[in-house]
This record gives C-alpha cells, structure tokens and sequence, in this order.
C-alpha cells in the first residue's frame, strides 16, 4: 500500500510554539511571515491544505491557495480571518472557544477589584519605600461592596465573570441581544438602559460591526459620576477618545482596560489618570491556558483530516466532509 503524503499545514507569522512543535509531529508545516503579502510560490500554495493562524487572515490570501480545506484560528475572536472568503468556498473554519474562559473571566474580576480598590498603586507605594517614609496608602475612594454590575455580553465568558461576582454580593445585570430565559439575572434592552441602572459596567463582546466604540460619550454619561467601566473583550467596542474626555471630566469614576482599540499602542493620556488601570492584553495570557488554546488549534487539524470533522467550527462556516 503506498504511503499517504502527510498533509501540509502553512502557519503565517508567529504562533505559539506548542503549535509548531505538535503540528510537526504529524504535518508538514510551511512557514511564511506574516506580511503584507503572502509570500508563497505557486507550487507550495498548491501544497497547502490547511492553515493554523494567529491572527488576521485575508481574503486574498485564501485566495492563493486553491486546495485549502480548513483554518485552524488561535484565539476565540476570529474577526481578523475573512470567514465569509472561507464560507464561499466550503473551507471550515475554527476557533479556542471554552478553554479559556476561566482564565479571561478571572482575570475581569481582579481588573475589576484591582481598579476600584487602586492595587496596583498600592503596590508601587510600598514597593517605592512610601509607606515607610510617607505613612499608609491614601483610602481607595471607591469599593466593590454594595456595587450593582451590568454585564455588556452575557455569552460563555460573560457567564463566568458573572458566577464569579456573586459570592462578592453585588447585583449583576446584562445586556444581549437576546435575554436569557435560563437566568434569573436582570435584562436591560439597550447598552443605554442597562449604562443607567447600574454603577459598574462590565464589556465583553466580540468584534462586529455593532459593538463598534458600543460604549460612547452616552453610555458613559449614563454609567455617571459614581460608574466603573470595565473592558476585557475588544479594544474597538469602547470610544477611547470618549472615554478619556469622561475620566478628566468626572463623568465615570474609573476605568479598568486589558485592550485597546490600536494595540500595542496605548493612548498618551490614559497613562496620566491615577483612577484607571491598565493590562497589555492579558486575559488569557497563561501558560496553561494559551498551551490549551494551542493544543485546541492543532487538535481541530487532526480531527479535520483524520475524520472530516473539526471539534469547534465556528457557525459561519460548514463542515463537509473532506474528501
């Protein structure tokens, strides 16, 4: 019986390395970086049946490979890979939904307590030898006690984050699309109405054409003097330059970020507020949490060409069997 070829996976740009290395052992794996272009002559792009990818993916690039069959994406946002390209042409596509849920939603509440409680600057205060020269940290003019939560996004890490504030006994409410009936926790219609009714605003939506700067100049006026805002799902969704004018005016009381709308780059201003902390979007940024992405990634190229069938296809996209 002759051998099978083993297939080859092309991984543009970087990706953790728990990837490569486990691709390797049942792949060929074709590098390329992750530029402008996709630099590929066009007999490897023949070559290429599937792609495990962190990060953006055109359209045009998918384009260049006529025997592609699935994508393999790192991260539970797949915004970046042009899915309706992949869906036209019956290529699946995955991502790492779950596994990190636990981590993103642990870490919205430490950012959460740590912007309201001022961590952070305690820490430096005693690490700088303040406490010692000056006396105690100044009292953190706000707190988490008594807070009533509205959660932008009730999805699976919305959920989580949820779970997590109620022994903290605060009040949780959300806004969706579409209201859960399976939950006893209050529905707000609008990102507006659920803004007014409560005092701490908590964002975790996708990327999408409607949670585009969601959080603007209104919402933040109606989360008022007393509000916290909170965001840990997509730099875009908050209007940044709305934001900075609410935390120097007094419209919010604090702010607390993992992400930012042009990351790396992190607004000038934003550094100079004492009352907002600030992350370099690390939500999931664990080892044993991205290994897991990672494993996720190559698991659904095994799963892919071994049965026909991904583990977590996103819901654009098909899954037909390979052929």
């Amino acid at each position: 019986m002759a051998i099978q070829p083993r297939p080859t996976i092309l991984v543009p740009g970087r990706i953790n390395p728990r990837v490569t290395d486990r691709l390797a052992e049942r792949f060929d794996v074709l590098r390329v970086p992750h530029g402008p272009d996709l630099e590929l002559g066009e007999t490897e792009a023949a070559c290429v049946r599937g792609v495990a990818v962190s990060g953006a993916l055109p359209g045009r690039w998918i384009a260049q490979l006529p025997n592609l069959q699935v994508i393999s994406s790192f991260g539970v946002g797949y915004d970046a890979v042009d899915v309706t390209t992949a869906a036209g042409r019956g290529i699946v596509v995955t991502n790492t939904p779950d596994v990190l849920n636990d981590e993103v939603a642990d870490t919205a509440v430490a950012l959460l307590i740590n912007t309201v409680r001022q961590l952070p600057q305690a820490e430096i205060w005693l690490r700088e030898g303040r406490w010692e020269r000056e006396g105690p940290f100044p009292l953190s003019p706000l707190s988490l006690k008594g807070r009533h939560v509205g959660i932008h996004g009730l999805g699976r890490i919305g959920l989580e984050i949820a779970r997590r504030l109620e022994p903290f006994k605060v009040r949780i409410s959300y806004h969706t699309r579409r209201p859960r009936t399976d939950l006893g926790y209050g529905y707000f219609p609008s990102l507006t109405a659920l803004a007014e009714a409560v005092d701490t605003l908590i964002s975790i939506v996708p990327k999408t054409p409607e949670t585009f700067k969601a959080i603007n100049a209104e919402v933040l006026s109606a989360l008022g003097p007393n509000g916290v805002l909170i965001n840990i799902g997509r730099g875009w969704t908050v209007d940044e330059e709305a934001l900075i004018d609410a935390l120097r005016d007094g419209t919010i009381a604090a702010a607390g970020l993992d992400v930012f709308q042009d990351e790396p780059h992190v607004p000038e201003e934003l550094l100079t507020f004492p009352n907002v902390s600030l992350l370099p979007h690390v939500a999931s940024a664990s080892v044993p949490t991205r290994n897991a992405m990672a494993d996720l990634v190559v698991d659904n190229l095994i799963a892919w060409f071994e049965t026909g069938r991904v583990l977590t296809p996103v819901p654009e996209t098909p899954q037909k069997p390979v052929k």
